[in-house]
């Protein structure tokens, strides 16, 4: 299948791309200019690297001539981050998910899978685990901007015939993550205590997330490539809440050394837990986490140290 990667080159964008090389599929990667290829390929791997802008037209166009599918995994903002600009959160990725849906219609590509969070969608849960048909009152405009595009897809999916699979993924960690930009507990938590850096938690360290290697994510848009089934939006995530304080005494387990922890204060943002409900995505798509995640935590810091 032909397959065009908007965001191939980031953290998971490039797990994604390594799964569907590994089953053959062929991909043009879209970037960002100055991005270069997180790896080389092989000469077996059919691998096209263009660079360009997520709010150009011709840009977006010289992608999606002759492809298959649409996998887009571009943000340009974190959770974390998305309150202090939402105009710029939704004209750099509202703006852009529009543009692209209006260039697969123009080139007549007819499927496209795109990551959604499942970790700020739903916001402050009237019950768990979380369900697809759970309500969605986000806190954090980076929540209500994927639920706008999520409704667009819906939109163009009646308007054009667009298939759209949506992947609302929870907390994903994996070797490249970026660290400096504080995004993922689990990842900033191994460096911190690799580097025997005391670990900062905001508040107690009781707020419950749900977490999981970007290996089992790649493998769920994996599945969603090849699913005509007519459900649209999937959880993806691990099923299991964990709390902070029990992500440093696993990293701290295999380490074999207990680690120093800084309480910073709680964020008005964080709610107290959030867990997916995945029964949906392992009935339809066939998919299911493979890792644990003391599993994913000893796969990280081989993969990194």
């Amino acid at each position: 299948m032909k397959c065009a990667v908007f965001g191939g080159g980031g953290f998971i964008g490039s797990s994604v791309c390594d799964r569907l090389l590994r089953e053959g599929h062929s991909l043009r990667v879209f970037e960002r200019v100055m991005v270069n290829p997180y790896r080389k390929f092989s000469s077996e791997e059919h691998v096209e690297w263009i660079s360009g802008d997520m709010l150009s037209d011709s840009d977006i166009g010289r992608c999606l001539g002759g492809m298959d599918v649409v996998i887009h995994l571009v943000s340009t903002t974190l959770p974390k981050s998305s309150n202090e600009d939402p105009i710029y959160d939704v004209q750099s990725n509202l703006g852009a998910s529009l543009r692209v849906l209006q260039s697969m219609v123009k080139h007549g590509v007819k499927k496209i899978v795109f990551i959604s969070s499942g970790g700020t969608i739903y916001g402050t849960p009237e019950y768990l685990p979380l369900d697809e048909r759970h309500p969605t009152n986000p806190r954090v405009s980076y929540g209500i901007t994927k639920l706008a595009i999520e409704k667009y897809l819906h939109l163009f999916a009646d308007l054009h015939g667009i298939k759209p699979v949506i992947l609302r993924v929870s907390n994903p960690f994996g070797a490249h993550q970026r660290v400096e930009s504080a995004q993922g507990a689990v990842t900033a938590f191994i460096h911190r205590a690799k580097a025997g850096k005391p670990i900062e938690i905001w508040g107690d360290g009781t707020v419950t997330r749900d977490y999981l290697h970007v290996s089992d994510v790649a493998e769920a848009f994996l599945k969603a490539l090849d699913y005509e089934g007519s459900r649209t939006v999937f959880n993806i995530g691990s099923g299991r809440g964990t709390t902070l304080n029990e992500i440093v005494a696993v990293i701290g387990g295999i380490l074999g050394r207990t680690l120093e922890k800084t309480h910073l204060p709680s964020r008005p943002f964080d709610i107290p837990s959030n867990v997916l409900d995945v029964a949906l995505a392992k009935k339809e798509l066939g998919w299911s986490p493979d890792l644990t995640l003391e599993e994913g935590i000893r796969k990280t810091l081989g993969d990194i140290f």
